[in-house]
């Protein structure tokens, strides 16, 4: 992997960490958190540079969703839980699953 190519998944991986860690729900938050971990040592070893950049835009497009999860903070388990099933189930066919 090139050293710009390391450098931008590491800086998504710590991005995509860092704003999981706003939800309030203390089982949404460590599962997430599992989630994303599990994906990235599961891809660690990709070396073709293109499928190296279809996974770094679906990491972007799954840490904006990500962020606006917590842009619309609701009071836990308001609407949390439908939020939260709804960025799951993008996962699964996004990145995360990969």
């Amino acid at each position: 992997m090139a050293a710009s190519s390391r450098a931008q998944v590491l800086d998504l991986y710590r991005a995509m960490l860092r704003e999981s860690k706003h939800f309030s729900a203390y089982n949404y938050r460590t599962y997430a958190v599992r989630r994303i971990r599990d994906a990235f040592r599961e891809n660690k070893n990709v070396e073709d540079p293109v499928e190296i950049q279809i996974l770094v835009s679906k990491a972007k497009r799954d840490l904006e969703i990500i962020r606006r999860q917590h842009r619309f903070c609701l009071p836990e388990g308001a609407h949390w839980a439908l939020a939260f099933h709804a960025w799951l189930h993008i996962s699964k066919v996004g990145f995360l699953s990969i």
